[in-house]
């Protein structure tokens, strides 16, 4: 009995998303809508759970059938950055073993969540899951925006139909509204819900359903923008268009207009005549084509030739790391997720092992160990799957000689012909490679043998007693005798000679490129407070290496900005602790293709250069759509969003401004307001677009952000992609904006 009524019944239609997906035929889907026994691999033991495909086609339910109370966990296909067969993953060849590797397969996500260890019964069964989850994700991924729109109605639609007939009464469209995040007034709803429909039943189905989701699909804005450059015929012109592209700052000719028509708009009739309806022009906007982000920037497009020490090099503390410091998993997984987000510089934190072979782990504290060896096969099988541009190992080396011995022979057997281990040929000593000379290699950071030759001196060093004494971990290593290198580990050791800080004046007066010094976030601000123009003038010449104190427990990070803006190269962060610094850090290096190489702005590589040019930056923040939900257990919380913009740069770029908020809107939230932001350096800032739902007794709970350069940030109408707090994708929340850039 729903809404008063009793259902007839009707088959289920499980497969209808999946028929929008022109994949209801599919047999490995259809295998996993009906669920299979899988066990769950972890580090304690397998646990077997049911795995079953939901009828949105994109959300995968396991539930622990047997022992205690059921408990239920559930992942998001579109999260999946990757399935492996086999024993693949670190988890399963140390725990999985006792399950058939044909068996078994991984899956990997995106954002923080650690992978998910997978062993079927039989062999066919994990094909099939294999397949599908493989099937599913390249449909999901090729979708438009506005498809992603539908889809996501759709599966709300699904989850809302208590009953699984297929047809919805008014009381479950608002349930389906409340998990869709609206606050709609009953009145507007009863009239909406009337007008759609059509059969006078009191339900709506098919194409009733598909009617009222268009309605709620409304754009207003768009509606107005488009009639604004429209006229009264209600088509853009190929013309019109073109004066629409010109306002945007964008190319604006004819051909590039016919060309979009072509290419988004959904009327054929219409696409013949070089018109574009409201439908294409929503399409159009929704598309790469109308992100903020400038779509060459998602491909290397930066001068690849300058030395190294040139660039912002992506960097990570504590790779090894999957949670905190002090008692953390250490794993190899963390590594490949490091890689994978286009990480060029890795740690890893040796010691001694048993049976001869080097581990690393984080001394002195409860954190897991791992072999030294898997992750060297680890870095073989990931370094250049996002870039192609060189990797950096920077070792902690607290073995002893014979174990650094066996490090060199890993490095040398596993890496092979991608270990650099002699300088290039013809390259000037005194000057470093760049990254297109070192495309593909491995570079190892560490200490390296002295040679024979006189040392500089009369000298002095700005750091004072007091700091030398509070020297950290990296710098007391460092500052061994050289004479316990291993003559085989320090022979890797070319274009990365880790040595202590010299000083500044020294550092200057004799520069050495090929070495480079590693400075606590304490020791850096000091630097850089002291003497900031002589430190830039250094990381001009010389690469230099930042890393967190050792004093964080939580392994947070601290704000990168402030290292970028002195030239550090490697601003080293924990990839595995979420916040503002890791979305900066992203945002830094999601410009020039993700390599993980960014080209410092000109005043950075050559301090005598031109100053940089001020701008005003307004951003008017028009409408958000599809926003999460962030209590989906209890259907009346809806939220309170407003939108925060964040400038981060040189301390006087610094600024944060914010809407007021909308009270029970998440869905198609609107605000029509300009957020001014003059900027003196904008070559350095990076903008931060925060969603917040606002709360008036206690904190405001995250939504979503998406950061990115200014110098990558398109003007004109444009769309922002939201991300989680981790960086997975929030699809299809976004929010639309205009952006403009004046000189002052």
């Amino acid at each position: 009995m729903i809404c008063g009524r009793r259902a007839r019944h009707r088959p289920e239609r499980s497969g209808g998303v999946l028929k929008k997906l022109g994949l209801s035929e599919d047999e490995d889907l259809q295998l996993m809508l009906q669920g299979s026994l899988l066990r769950k691999v972890t580090s304690r033991r397998a646990k077997e759970r049911r795995f079953r495909l939901q009828e949105d086609g994109v959300t995968v339910v396991s539930e622990r059938r047997f022992g205690r109370a059921p408990s239920k966990q559930s992942f998001s296909v579109a999260h999946i950055t990757a399935v492996h067969r086999g024993h693949h993953s670190e988890g399963l060849r140390r725990y999985g073993r006792a399950i058939p590797e044909q068996h078994c397969f991984t899956i990997a996500f995106e954002g923080g969540r650690r992978n998910l260890d997978l062993g079927a019964r039989d062999e066919d069964v994990a094909l099939s899951w294999v397949r599908g989850l493989r099937t599913l994700r390249g449909r999901l991924r090729g979708m438009s925006q506005q498809e992603r729109l539908e889809h996501w109605i759709h599966g709300m639609l699904q989850r809302a139909d208590r009953d699984k007939d297929n047809r919805m009464c008014f009381q479950e469209v608002q349930i389906m509204l409340r998990m869709a995040n609206i606050h709609m007034d009953n009145a507007y709803t009863h009239q909406l819900f009337e007008e759609c429909d059509h059969s006078g039943d009191g339900r709506l189905e098919d194409r009733e359903l598909e009617d009222f989701c268009r309605r709620l699909l409304r754009r207003p804005e768009l509606e107005e923008l488009f009639g604004r450059y429209s006229g009264e015929d209600c088509v853009l012109s190929a013309e019109e268009l073109r004066d629409f592209l010109q306002d945007q700052g964008e190319e604006g000719t004819l051909q590039q207009a016919c060309a979009i028509i072509c290419a988004h708009e959904l009327n054929e009739k219409a696409r013949q005549q070089d018109l574009m309806t409201l439908d294409g022009f929503t399409m159009y906007l929704l598309s790469p084509a109308g992100d903020i982000l400038n779509q060459e920037h998602t491909q290397v497009h930066q001068d690849m030739s300058q030395p190294l020490c040139h660039y912002f090099i992506s960097s990570s503390h504590n790779t090894y790391l999957t949670r905190n410091q002090i008692g953390g998993t250490s794993s190899t997984e963390a590594y490949v997720r490091a890689l994978m987000m286009g990480c060029r510089c890795v740690e890893l934190d040796c010691w001694e092992g048993p049976d001869g072979e080097p581990i690393i782990s984080h001394g002195h504290t409860f954190t897991s160990k791992i072999l030294f060896r898997d992750v060297i096969e680890a870095i073989r099988d990931y370094a250049f799957k996002r870039s192609p541009y060189p990797v950096i190992l920077s070792l902690e080396n607290h073995c002893g000689v014979k174990q650094q011995a066996t490090m060199a022979q890993h490095m040398k057997a596993i890496l092979g012909d991608m270990l650099l281990t002699q300088p290039l040929e013809g390259q000037d000593p005194s000057v470093l490679p760049s990254p297109e000379q070192l495309k593909g290699k491995v570079l190892v950071k560490g200490k390296k043998l002295p040679e024979l030759q006189p040392e500089p001196c009369g000298v002095t060093s700005i750091l004072d007693e007091e700091e030398e004494e509070e020297t950290e971990e990296e710098d007391r290593l460092q500052a061994k005798d050289a004479s316990h290198v291993a003559p085989e580990l320090s022979a890797m050791v070319v274009y990365c000679q880790a040595t202590p800080f010299p000083g500044l004046a020294q550092a200057l007066q004799h520069p050495r490129p090929y070495e480079m010094s590693s400075f606590s976030e304490r020791k850096a601000r000091k630097l850089i407070k002291e003497a900031g123009p002589a430190f830039m003038r250094y990381t001009s010449r010389q690469l230099s290496r930042v890393y967190p104190l050792g004093l964080k427990m939580t392994s947070s990070n601290y704000n990168p900005q402030e290292m970028w803006n002195a030239g550090c190269q490697l601003v080293a962060l924990n990839f595995q602790t979420p916040g503002y610094e890791m979305d900066l850090n992203t945002g830094r290096f999601l410009g020039n293709g993700g390599c993980g190489y960014v080209l410092k702005p000109q005043f950075l590589r050559s301090p005598h250069s031109g100053s940089p040019r001020p701008l005003v930056l307004r951003i008017r923040v028009i409408t958000a759509q599809q926003l999460p939900k962030l209590n989906r257990e209890k259907l009346s919380s809806i939220v309170d969003p407003f939108v925060r913009v964040e400038i981060y740069g040189v301390t006087a770029d610094c600024s944060k401004q914010q809407t007021a908020y909308r009270s029970n809107n998440g869905f198609n939230p609107r605000w029509e307001e300009t957020l001014t932001f003059q900027l003196q350096v904008p070559e350095l800032a990076l903008v931060r677009f925060v969603v917040e739902d606002h709360d008036s007794t206690s904190c405001n709970d995250f939504v979503g952000q998406f950061t990115l350069p200014l110098g990558s940030m398109r003007e004109g109408y444009r769309h922002i992609h939201l991300l989680s707090k981790d960086g997975a994708s929030l699809s299809p929340a976004t929010l639309f904006v205009h952006v403009t850039c004046r000189c002052p």
